[in-house]
């Protein structure tokens, strides 16, 4: 109520014959137990008291109010006011907690006062004794403080679940009906955002996953899919489908906000997630008290809002959501709820590192009644540093393999609930028909003859390397057929011609296969390829036979499950063998790759081959291992007694003061520089040697490497209203973490900036940032600081003048040497990869080999590791 109204108010009351009634007359029904007396006396006096109050503002009326309040609480209580709480003004935004008021009440609130923030100890005398009365509650009160301190980040060694379980137990008891709560898992995820150790990381989540094992198994499955930012394989479709309009639609309704103040932190944060942080600490009043989120709860409704579909799902989707902020205690629970909403959860815990943490917190814990044994942590304790590394490896290596055949978290986290870690994992949760296996991948050569070099001793098989796209085709006995991307997406609707083909190329004796293939877009009439381009011009879903205008050819070249039986462990001869004899060609529709068998000593003969390939519009070629010889020595890029002496150790302790390895560390360098053979068998999700890509633009004189773009600057002069320069980075496969490992401001055109500019938005004009940062991603590797941060998503073919020694990038540091990483020279943009993911960029290792490479064929090319380091200096401050 403004001044004037209450000034008016206030006049007309003295004018009036009828008593004003204060507020003890609209409170007067929780007083009816008091002596009528003193109520008689609080009336009269509060006739003089509101005439009064007119001169006051409404900060100093709401303030007196408040100290009456106060004390006719303590009074009510019958407690002496020296000993009583000191009253403290919260900074804290308190809540409104709905209860059915009197009618009496609601009816007549509406002349009230605003009041201001009730301290706790009024709130619960004044507001706590009667029902049926709005209360008021802190927004501080209501975060989970079971979870808030839990040392999830100690070493799992020392980490003891069962010194915490109890009480989480009484909590989720009384709070969630018995379910994990989703302040757990934040927990975890504040931790795991917390720091930039992989070993920290991993050692939080196996902490965390303990704590579900052991004390509520069922929410196990849920919180891992929440960990990976999915609800799904990636073979089942289900989208969110839910905008940056509806969170920006929530945060304004659960937290008061209006559109400018919801702008100014969206300018000031970027990041959804912190957004919505800063938003509920904002937060004024909501009439709902929130009711605490569980890990079950949490997955629920995001599966509800992706199966949602049709008219009127955008409202229950927002309804959905705006639930799901209201329920989230405190700012951190919002942080991470936008973010999952947004897919882009932002902990830096990458598949592997999820795999990792699930098998050996398999190895310490079990849950109640589970039969198979475990690991006691106290004897791990005990083991040397390799001992115990060799006992996760083992169970690491289960796990990533039973993935790698099956990437289904549904079934494999019941699997591990039942049996633990063990050989029985590959039987039970093994290669399921229809559902894909993660291929296997080839290692890049930069020329034909590094490629011999590597095989010398071996038959191989040299294949076209096709232009399409690669494709997994499932049929089981009954004849359905799946087809699958390389990624694992789903695509058997975009291929309806290849469905209808798949009964015509089966042997009499085949009745279940997996088979694996290049999809390429052909010229029937004339039997001619076209390149990927052209394949990108089919429909994606929903396409009809009748529609299709561009015609395809299946080029297949493995075989991996026949009749029921898995062939991975076969060698490449054998299965090729049973692709050829038991499967039907039916020419420009379904054939095997164009390939041929040679061995190191037939260089002329690859050499042709290679060309052939070329002249066919292909990318290049395929060299594969055609048999197992496991007591041959691989010898791929071994290195000799002086590299090896010169290669510097990632680790500290024995090291000479010139930086060289001892005698006391050289020999376990040459032990990790020693491979393991080669073999033909296929091997899912993994990158190796035995296989091998020779591509057209893989040449000792026009090297390229595929990065990923990470951050940028803003530009100048002509590019200010642009990013440039831009931040490229490489993989690293063991962390799963970014290295930053060049600035590129070369090869770009003006409609490319723009476009660039636009994909990553940071919000200064269209008002919302997309794909874009303010702080630095805690799996970005990089000391300096951008103007924005992109939301790692590309992959670009840069190309390069030469690599060298940087005390400024991250990229493969410790590799080549302990405290420095590498850098490009003269980094050019070439063109974006659409056909790559980011987990296929370029990793540290290659940039490493590339550099290694390098200085095996000029040592000293006139300049010397000081000039150099100066240079990539020099270009950093450019």
């Amino acid at each position: 109520m403004s001044p004037a109204k209450k000034r008016k108010l206030n006049s007309d009351a003295k004018q009036s014959a009828i008593p004003t009634r204060g507020l003890e007359y609209f409170f007067s029904k929780q007083k009816q137990n008091e002596p009528s007396s003193k109520l008689q006396s609080s009336s009269q006096g509060d006739v003089q008291q509101e005439q009064a109050d007119g001169h006051l503002t409404d900060g100093q009326l709401a303030r007196k109010l408040q100290a009456e309040w106060d004390e006719e609480a303590k009074a009510r209580l019958g407690q002496d006011e020296t000993a009583s709480e000191p009253k403290k003004e919260s900074s804290a935004i308190p809540e409104v907690t709905e209860t059915e008021p009197e009618p009496e009440t609601t009816q007549s609130a509406t002349p009230a006062r605003p009041a201001a923030p009730v301290p706790a100890s009024s709130k619960m005398a004044f507001f706590g004794q009667a029902k049926n009365t709005l209360s008021l509650s802190s927004a501080s009160a209501t975060e989970d403080q079971t979870c808030a301190t839990m040392p999830l980040d100690e070493s799992p060694l020392t980490f003891e679940p069962s010194k915490y379980i109890p009480q989480l137990k009484e909590a989720w008891a009384t709070e969630t009906g018995g379910d994990a709560s989703y302040a757990l898992l934040t927990r975890c995820f504040i931790l795991v955002n917390g720091t930039t150790s992989r070993i920290k990381i991993v050692d939080t989540l196996v902490n965390c996953i303990r704590v579900f094992i052991e004390a509520d198994p069922s929410s196990l499955l849920p919180a891992v899919w929440l960990a990976t930012n999915a609800i799904s394989p990636p073979y089942v479709s289900k989208e969110l489908g839910v905008g940056g309009s509806a969170i920006s639609k929530a945060l304004k309704q659960v937290c008061g906000l209006d559109n400018r103040s919801l702008k100014a932190i969206y300018d000031k944060l970027g990041d959804p997630g912190d957004v919505a942080f800063e938003a509920k600490k904002k937060q004024s009043f909501t009439l709902r008290k929130p009711k605490p989120l569980t890990i079950k709860g949490v997955y629920q409704s995001l599966v509800k809002i992706a199966n949602t579909q049709g008219q009127g799902s955008g409202e229950v989707k927002q309804r959905i959501v705006d639930r799901l902020l209201q329920d989230a205690r405190g700012g951190e629970e919002s942080r991470y709820i936008v973010r999952t909403l947004c897919q882009n959860l932002r902990i830096g815990a990458v598949k592997t590192t999820l795999l990792i943490a699930l098998s050996r917190a398999f190895l310490l814990s079990k849950p109640a009644g589970a039969e198979f044994s475990t690991k006691d942590p106290k004897d791990l304790a005990k083991l040397k540093k390799e001992e115990l590394a060799g006992v996760w490896a083992r169970g690491e290596e289960i796990v990533k393999a039973c993935f790698a055949r099956h990437p289904d978290y549904n079934d494999l986290v019941p699997v591990l609930l039942d049996i633990g870690i063990s050989d029985e994992l590959l039987v039970r949760c093994g290669l399921t028909l229809h559902i894909p296996l993660r291929p296997m991948l080839g290692s890049i050569t930069r020329d034909l003859s590094e490629m011999l070099t590597k095989l010398q001793g071996r038959d191989f098989a040299c294949e076209y390397k096709y232009d399409g796209q690669r494709a997994q085709i499932h049929c089981d006995a009954k004849g359905k057929v799946s087809i699958f991307s390389r990624h694992l997406e789903l695509m058997t609707d975009k291929y309806p011609d290849l469905v209808a083909l798949v009964p015509k190329i089966r042997g009499e004796s085949v009745q279940s296969f997996i088979m694996e293939g290049e999809v390429v877009a052909v010229d029937r009439a004339a039997g001619e390829l076209k390149n990927f381009q052209t394949l990108t011009n089919r429909a994606r879903k929903d396409v009809a036979i009748g529609s299709i205008t561009v015609d395809v050819c299946l080029f297949s070249f493995d075989l991996m499950y026949l009749n029921g039986q898995p062939l991975l462990d076969r060698s490449f001869r054998e299965r090729r063998e049973l692709l050829r004899s038991l499967f039907v060609e039916i020419p420009h529709h379904f054939t095997w790759v164009k390939s041929i068998d040679a061995t190191s000593q037939d260089s002329e003969t690859v050499l042709e081959f290679f060309k052939s390939a070329i002249d066919s519009k292909c990318e290049g070629i395929m060299v594969k291992i055609l048999d197992n010889l496991p007591e041959l020595e691989y010898l791929g890029e071994q290195v000799d007694e002086d590299q090896a002496a010169e290669r510097p150790s990632t680790a500290k302790k024995g090291k000479s003061k010139k930086g060289k390895s001892t005698a006391a560390d050289k020999e376990p360098m040459e032990k990790r520089t020693r491979r393991k053979p080669l073999l033909a068998t296929y091997e899912p999700d993994k990158r190796l040697d035995s296989w091998l890509k020779v591509k057209k633009d893989y040449n000792s004189s026009f090297d390229t490497l595929d990065l990923i773009p990470v951050g940028a600057w803003h530009g100048q002069g002509r590019k200010a209203k642009w990013w440039s320069p831009i931040l490229m980075a490489v993989r690293n496969d063991e962390t799963g973490s970014l290295e930053a490992v060049c600035k590129c401001m070369s090869g770009f055109t003006d409609a490319f900036y723009k476009a660039n500019r636009e994909f990553y938005d940071d919000g200064e004009e269209s008002g919302e940032p997309k794909s874009t940062h303010t702080q630095k991603p805690s799996f970005i590797e990089y000391a300096g600081q951008p103007d924005i941060w992109f939301e790692p998503q590309e992959v670009w073919e840069m190309a390069f003048a030469d690599i060298t020694i940087s005390p400024t990038y991250t990229a493969a540091i410790g590799l080549v040497q302990e405290d420095k990483g590498l850098s490009l020279r003269f980094p050019r943009f070439l063109k974006k990869r659409e056909d790559k993911g980011i987990d296929e960029a370029s990793t540290n290792e290659f940039l490493a080999s590339l550099w290694r490479k390098q200085e095996a064929k000029a040592p000293t090319e006139g300049k010397n590791t000081r000039e150099a380091e100066a240079e990539a200096m020099d270009e950093a401050e450019e």
